[in-house]
């Protein structure tokens, strides 16, 4: 029998590449999915590339509204009853011009997309894992919240928000059953990256279908005494 097969999966960023994925690989374990976007029609692909059978509930969220990301909550309560784990994808990249050039709007929207979204969900959704005694929350942080670059500075500084965050919840959840991690991906192989960067050797890059693997293994049985840790897939760049 499939591991999560009674377990439930809320995954954000569902529309996108990595979510899909992540979507694909919970789906085949029998996972039944909380699927959340802001994109419903990404929604909707991301459920019709789905195995025949699959159990899924489609969730358009604004990640940024705490109203928005409660009625999700409860929304994907009712349909399965409980949420097992929390796999934060939701997030995206933005370069910028050197920081004393940087406006407050990119500073503000990549901590939004990126911080604030994972803040957001982790308070809506670890009540309801202490109270059932447990529970998996793996985020998407960057390689970038460890090895910053020039004209990046919003985008590594949420990053890094991303990682310290994880690290404090999962000192503060050490005791109760609930296990917080984060992944930090290279470049991952998209169409859209593959688009912004023409020349660069691909079969370097990190398929998402590979970050979609170690999620997977972070919310397992097997994972079970992993916990507050950073783990790097950057490939082979």
């Amino acid at each position: 029998m499939p591991e999560f097969k009674d377990s439930t999966i809320l995954i954000t960023g569902a529309a996108g590449n990595l979510g899909r994925a992540t979507a694909q690989a919970f789906a085949e374990q029998g996972a039944n999915l909380a699927l959340v976007d802001l994109d419903e029609t990404g929604l909707k692909a991301c459920a019709a590339d789905l195995p025949d059978g699959s159990a899924y509930e489609l969730l358009p969220t604004n990640l940024l509204e705490p109203a928005s990301v409660e009625a999700m909550r409860d929304t994907a309560l009712e349909a399965f009853g409980k949420v097992d784990a929390l796999a934060n994808i939701a997030g995206g990249f933005r370069m910028g011009p050197p920081l004393q050039d940087t406006p407050d709007k990119d500073w503000e929207f990549m901590m939004n997309l990126n911080a604030r979204s994972v803040f957001h969900t982790c308070r809506a959704l670890l009540p309801g894992m202490l109270e059932r005694g447990g529970g998996r929350i793996v985020n998407i942080s960057a390689r970038a919240a460890l090895q910053a670059k020039g004209r990046m500075g919003p985008y590594c500084a949420s990053k890094a928000a991303v990682k310290t965050l994880t690290e404090s919840l999962a000192m503060e959840n050490k005791n109760t059953g609930i296990t917080v991690n984060c992944i930090l991906p290279g470049t991952i192989d998209t169409p859209q990256n593959r688009t912004d960067m023409p020349d660069a050797d691909f079969s370097t890059w990190v398929p998402p279908a590979a970050i979609a693997d170690v999620i997977v293994f972070l919310t397992s049985e097997a994972a079970r005494c992993i916990t507050g840790a950073a783990i790097p897939v950057y490939g082979r760049s």
